[in-house]
């Protein structure tokens, strides 16, 4: 018990955080990145995301009737008939800016502690810093959730748009079985009048055992360049998602004035029409558009001047972002009934097809196209920089933070995370994926504003570059609000999300706490000896 204890006070100063990042047996990362390049980064992983995948799904809406694994007559009867989240139709727009306010509350207390603590490791580093050892193993393990499963979303995404396109440029589609995981191949078999059921050439499924499946293989291939481009070196990748960012900002800003032209008023009425419940439930869906800033943190060992561009690179990504999605959603919900969008990865090239002309459509597509890219290289970054973290505090096998001798990369546990995002992606729809995901940033999210609070008291004399404001009033309700949002997830999101930090947690007692405790135990002995 008393070894337990010891684990949940141990704690890294922000001062030997910063020094262990700059020196030690791995060596520095290069550094090459500077505010236009984080706000670059922000925008990459935030536009993408929610306009062009979730907005759809969102308004619409998703229903589950129990032919999930967990499906038994006790869960049935526990849970009752159905479990999903209800649609926020046209108020889809509130939504938004309701999550924007949730994450705007986090992102003032993750530009104070990222400017304070300037190394790789995101909320992981910081809890670390402020709660402790075991609750940032908690939020390491809870991160994992953000970006490798976020990303799973976003390479689904990507298989859709990539179908748009090739369909648009050559008016065929593409054997249904080889572009989608079974449970959305089954439900397009099933609604033969869905608008997106024009993008397969076929629509028989194969066996396996007996029973008909289906892989998302685009997903696949797209993760794998994402993941050998990150392999490269961090400046080739801030100069591809750059490129791709200025590309998606024109093609937004496109489908906002031309898609205006093909609104129909009529299609806003109702509304809300399941009022404060749906907006709720909308919101706790497209949260997962605005953690941009979150996977900009990641990248601080990289940063020139990490003190003065990490707030600017946050706070700014989150700021161009909130407008551009408020008025994507308006004309999106405008341009057809927000029923149609149900179980669509593309929604932005699905109206386009629909009320647009051929040209537009193409713009559109290959716009998304380019959004979906930088957002999987955003998150694909991230992901491989908190294991880096955790493998330097021993929580995670030393590999997991070497660095490629000539691209200074870690390229293991990058290669690793592309494996998983990819072979997840062939499997796994794009709800599923999202709701977990959100479950998980916002959790991070909560334990990153308590501690600012916390780091205030226990070390006021750090020097702070950025100061989140009115603390601990604007931290306080940037927790109660990440709660609210986690409160309108689906019930068997939150059955996931248990068992996800269920194994998470006998991971670290069978290995990261027997590792740190050893560690700890030798390093009070050479102090003793001295």
């Amino acid at each position: 018990m008393k070894l337990l204890k010891a684990a949940f006070l141990r704690k890294k100063s922000p001062s030997d955080l910063v020094a262990e990042a700059e020196g030690g047996e791995h060596g520095p990362m290069h550094k090459h990145l500077g505010a236009f390049d984080l706000i670059a980064f922000g925008v990459g992983a935030t536009i993408g995301s929610g306009i062009f995948a979730l907005t759809g799904t969102a308004a619409a809406g998703q229903v589950s009737l129990h032919n999930d694994w967990w499906s038994t007559p006790l869960t049935n009867f526990l849970l009752g008939s159905t479990l999903g989240r209800e649609g926020a139709g046209p108020a889809i727009v509130i939504s938004f800016i309701l999550a924007a306010l949730a994450c705007g509350l986090a992102a003032l207390c993750y530009a104070e502690l990222a400017s304070m603590i300037p190394v790789s490791g995101s909320a992981y580093t910081f809890a670390y810093a402020s709660l402790g050892e075991v609750i940032a193993w908690i939020i390491g393990w809870d991160l994992i959730l953000e970006y490798a499963v976020g990303n799973v979303a976003v390479a689904v995404s990507w298989s859709d748009h990539f179908l748009h396109l090739v369909h648009g440029m050559t008016g065929h589609g593409l054997p249904l079985w080889l572009t989608a995981d079974t449970t959305t191949a089954l439900s397009r078999i099933a609604d033969r009048a869905s608008p997106q059921n024009a993008l397969y050439s076929s629509f028989d499924l194969p066996q396996l055992f007996g029973h008909p499946f289906a892989v998302n293989l685009p997903a696949l291939l797209i993760v794998a360049a994402v993941t050998w481009v990150l392999v490269v070196g961090i400046k080739e990748s801030a100069r591809a998602n750059s490129i791709a960012v200025a590309v998606k900002v024109l093609v937004v800003l496109f489908f906002i004035i031309y898609g205006a032209t093909l609104v129909k008023p009529e299609n806003w009425v109702p509304f809300a029409p399941n009022g404060l419940s749906g907006i709720m439930g909308g919101a706790a869906i497209v949260f997962f558009s605005f953690i941009g800033f979150d996977a900009v943190s990641s990248t601080a060992e990289e940063t020139k001047n990490p003190q003065k561009d990490m707030p600017i690179g946050m706070i700014g990504s989150l700021l161009i972002c909130t407008f551009l999605y408020a008025a994507v959603s308006l004309v999106l919900t405008g341009i057809m009934p927000y029923q149609k969008y149900a179980n669509d990865a593309a929604p932005v090239a699905t109206a386009m097809a629909q009320g647009g002309n051929a040209w537009a459509y193409l713009i559109v597509t290959i716009g998304a196209l380019a959004g979906m890219t930088s957002v999987l290289l955003v998150f694909q970054l991230g992901q491989p920089r908190i294991f880096m973290a955790m493998a330097r505090d021993r929580l995670l096998p030393a590999f997991f933070a070497k660095l490629h001798p000539h691209y200074r990369t870690p390229f293991i546990p990058t290669i690793l995370t592309g494996l998983l995002v990819g072979v997840s992606s062939l499997l796994i729809d794009i709800g599923q994926a999202a709701e977990l995901t959100n479950i998980g940033t916002l959790a991070a999210f909560i334990i990153v504003c308590a501690g600012v609070i916390l780091l205030r008291k226990t070390e006021p004399d750090v020097h702070r570059p950025f100061k989140c404001p009115l603390v601990p009033l604007v931290p306080a309700l940037g927790i109660a609000s990440c709660f609210l949002l986690m409160l309108s997830l689906p019930v068997i999101t939150w059955i996931r999300f248990v068992a996800w930090m269920a194994l998470g947690f006998a991971i670290y007692f069978l290995y990261g706490f027997r590792k740190t405790t050893q560690a700890a135990n030798a390093k009070m002995m050479l102090e003793d000896n001295s």
